[in-house]
């Protein structure tokens, strides 16, 4: 019976270790990551998509996630379409996405939220020599371009196509990014490393808000995600009753979170009441905010650049889909938000108080969903 218990608890570990009985990578159930782990000196896309019982990608022919109307009526969003007029919000991503235009212009249709011309397209220079195709970014823009429309409709869309994934591509295309914006969402990441200080000038600009998810793994804490210039947005579990009111929004298990081991908090953040609870001793605490971000509760998506040999329509999720959201709100707000704002008492804040994403949530500041969600 011994060596019968053992044998059990060694098969539980190994599927633990693999996602379990049919899990999907990572430890997300009935979802799959798009982007495979970054490489040295690379960062990978956080979009997530929804998964069949046999583990393969769930497109279907019309939406079957989370609406914007949905969205903005749980989050008491502005509706009107004029929302972020004024402003521009760049999205910084790596390689093309061919279609990206024209799904733009399938989900507007579909959702009754005009483009006539609100999407621009450049490479990491500025030029129209745009990257080679990859269909697993190609997701994570649509996701991108997509949301920051839904969620700011009146604002110009940049899209940033850095020449690959390597983070010299990808500041670089930062860099062009944060001088042609006001806004700039950044979905993609990967692991801290001791020189990171050194690339913290890529997420500063005067008068430009930066923000970045915060992954789909728990902690630790990712880069950018841990730079004190950008806003660490993070992941939750939205649920809605049948008349769009919010049910329960708890913390996503998988929400990206953590003490930086290398960047120091800003003085907004190390000065805020509750910051001491997150146990970061001065380290700068991520994420700072939340937003839907778990595919169970995910967003619809329209991507025509085949994934895996299918497109359509996709349920989403990931700190891809909370990162451009929260920039929409901001541009619809048109004033700079960054730390002094996330810590101060302008915006009204959905405490999350349940859930653990390797940190439990807790009343007021936590590494699992930071202030919570945007709610005014």
């Amino acid at each position: 019976m011994r060596y019968l218990a053992l044998t059990v608890v060694l098969a539980v570990v190994v599927l633990a270790a693999f996602g379990g009985v049919g899990g999907a990578a990572n430890g997300h159930a009935n979802a799959a990551a798009v982007c495979p782990a970054a490489e040295v000196g690379a960062s990978h896309c956080h979009v997530l998509v929804t998964t069949d019982a046999h583990g393969n990608p769930d497109v279907q022919t019309t939406p079957y996630g989370l609406s914007p109307d949905q969205i903005k009526t749980a989050y008491s969003f502005p509706t009107s379409l004029s929302a972020g007029a004024g402003t521009t919000i760049a999205i910084v991503d790596a390689y093309n996405d061919p279609t990206v235009q024209s799904d733009l212009q399938v989900f507007s249709s579909q959702y009754g939220i005009p483009c006539n011309g609100c999407l621009t397209v450049v490479n990491q220079n500025g030029g129209t020599s745009l990257p080679r195709t990859n269909a697993n970014w190609a997701v994570e823009i649509s996701l991108d371009v997509q949301w920051a429309h839904a969620i700011a409709p009146g604002a110009q869309i940049l899209l940033v196509e850095a020449s690959s994934n390597s983070n010299s591509n990808l500041y670089a295309a930062e860099d062009y990014a944060k001088q042609h914006s006001q806004y700039v969402s950044n979905s993609w990441g990967g692991p801290e490393s001791s020189g990171e200080k050194s690339f913290d000038s890529h997420f500063a600009q005067s008068g430009v808000s930066f923000f970045v998810s915060a992954g789909d793994a728990g902690l630790p804490a990712e880069y950018p995600s841990a730079s004190p210039n950008v806003i660490s947005v993070g992941g939750t579990t939205l649920n809605l009753n049948a008349n769009g009111s919010v049910a329960s929004e708890t913390g996503w298990s998988s929400g990206g979170g953590g003490c930086s081991a290398y960047e120091a908090a800003t003085s907004a953040q190390a000065g805020f009441s509750q910051y001491a609870q997150a146990g970061c001793n001065g380290k700068r605490a991520t994420p700072d905010v939340s937003l839907d971000a778990d595919p169970a509760t995910g967003v619809s998506v329209y991507d025509s650049t085949k994934y895996q040999g299918q497109a359509g329509w996709w349920r989403v999720g990931g700190t891809s889909a909370s990162s451009p959201m929260w920039a929409g709100r901001a541009a619809d707000a048109a004033g700079v938000l960054n730390a002094s704002t996330v810590y101060g008492s302008t915006i009204t804040f959905r405490d999350i108080v349940n859930g653990n994403n390797g940190a439990p949530c807790l009343v007021g500041f936590d590494l699992c969903t930071g202030r919570g969600s945007w709610t005014n």
